[in-house]
């Protein structure tokens, strides 16, 4: 496709793509924009991320830039760093038919390995740029830019995809699966994204293959998981995952729970999901500790009942434990980063002291660094659950707002409301006056 059928300008493109594009050019390789960035150019939409596929090796690329560091064993890649920006340089991905694991060679030296189960374990593998489009997993991903002409080669009807707002895999779906059952949850990322629906045969063999993600390592599937919540359109992508029976293979502790769709855990997790999105859709920051502290909130607080009926614990020592072992099971699915654990411990946490406002305890809670999102996280758990929860919310929502006089009334009020008596000044002491001797 010529610029005037395709539509896309440099002008879209970050320049730091293009300076990546040039330099190739220049010292004599292919190199093209390919996969999201073109599709997303070609929809009208803005890119986050910019990728290259080229003909030089990893470590040519690396040659070419000082800003270059390659990553990853299982697919061996460049990334080209331009300060926060990242631009990933792939090579041209080859055929390979796995073979028997050669005991004589050192692993660096195997090139292409696949497990029992079809799924590729490295792909080192290069080839040509049509070898290149049929690796590629779904049809609108497979159109390739080049900068030199400015046209688009679409190896896969991609645009007629697009215009027919249909997502189909390249090839036969079971096997496209088999070698990376995280393509399941590309599809129903894009899906929710592109607004495109699933084709019947590439939807079919997610409902069968959905185990196949229990074989991806937990530290991958972190990052998949945000991708699929913090994007934008986690509403809309958790839907087609309960659709598609995927929160059970991420999430085995809240898959139980979720078998109704009218229980407060799935209205739950819907809630914090659409109020994940308008912070998203208006520019504000969000973390992925938030939502996975909802992800995991009912599975705790169903294990802390069980602590306390079976073993007869009291609820603070039956929920610590709870909160250790429902995060030890979490992640041997999804390995969550340390930096965010400690802050889901501080919401969850932060929920048994908000109840707790008398004295200093709530001018204390205000300053709390966790305050504001374990804030925001009873104020959900409220709008689901309502009653005494929905009034601790109000009452918190209030405190906020309201000037140093009226927050002391409000705890006085508090106070004479739960019969708790008032607090009785201080005795000054007196101070002892000095001996004669």
């Amino acid at each position: 496709m010529t610029r005037a059928e395709h539509g896309i300008s440099r002008k879209d493109i970050s320049d730091n793509a293009l300076k990546v594009l040039y330099r190739l050019n220049s010292a004599g390789f292919d190199a093209y924009l390919v996969g999201g960035c073109v599709r997303d150019l070609m929809m009208g939409l803005h890119p986050k991320d910019f990728d290259v596929v080229t003909n030089a090796t990893p470590d040519e690329v690396k040659d070419l830039f000082k800003n270059c560091r390659l990553i990853g064993r299982r697919f061996r890649l460049a990334h080209v760093v331009f300060g926060r920006e990242i631009i990933e340089v792939a090579t041209f991905r080859g055929h390979h038919q796995s073979a028997p694991e050669d005991k004589s060679k050192k692993s660096a030296e195997v090139l292409g390995k696949q497990n029992q189960e079809g799924q590729i374990l490295r792909d080192n593998v290069f080839g040509s740029i049509e070898e290149d489009a049929e690796r590629r997993d779904f049809t609108v991903n497979a159109m390739y830019y080049r900068v030199t002409d400015y046209t688009v080669t679409d190896f896969a009807n991609g645009m007629q995809a697009i215009q027919n707002k249909r997502l189909e895999l390249i090839g036969d779906p079971e096997t496209r699966y088999r070698e990376d059952p995280v393509r399941m949850l590309r599809a129903v990322r894009f899906a929710a994204k592109l607004e495109m629906e699933i084709s019947p045969t590439s939807a079919d063999a997610i409902h069968e293959h959905g185990n196949l993600l229990s074989n991806i390592p937990p530290a991958r599937l972190f990052e998949e998981v945000i991708k699929l919540f913090i994007s934008g359109q986690g509403l809309k992508t958790f839907e087609l995952m309960q659709e598609y029976d995927l929160i059970q293979p991420l999430f085995p502790q809240l898959a139980p729970l979720l078998v109704d769709p009218e229980s407060r855990e799935t209205q739950f997790i819907k809630q914090m999901l659409i109020n994940t999105d308008n912070r998203i859709n208006t520019g504000q920051r969000v973390t992925p500790a938030f939502m996975y502290a909802a992800m995991l909130w009912y599975p705790i607080e169903e294990h802390c009942q069980k602590l306390m009926d079976e073993a007869g614990l009291n609820h603070f020592d039956a929920f610590n434990i709870a909160v250790n072992d429902v995060l030890h099971r979490q992640i041997q699915r999804i390995m969550i980063p340390k930096r965010f654990t400690t802050t889901m411990r501080e919401i969850w946490l932060l929920q048994l002291r908000l109840p707790k406002r008398f004295g200093r305890r709530a001018y204390q809670m205000l300053e709390h660094a966790r305050f504001r999102a374990a804030y925001d996280f009873l104020l959900i758990r409220g709008q689901i659950e309502g009653g005494t929860l929905l009034e601790l919310a109000d009452w918190w929502t209030e405190f906020q707002e309201v000037s140093a006089d009226k927050r002391k009334r409000m705890l006085v009020k508090l106070r004479e409301a739960e019969g708790s008596p008032a607090r009785r000044p201080r005795r000054r002491q007196k101070s002892k006056k000095p001996s004669a001797s």
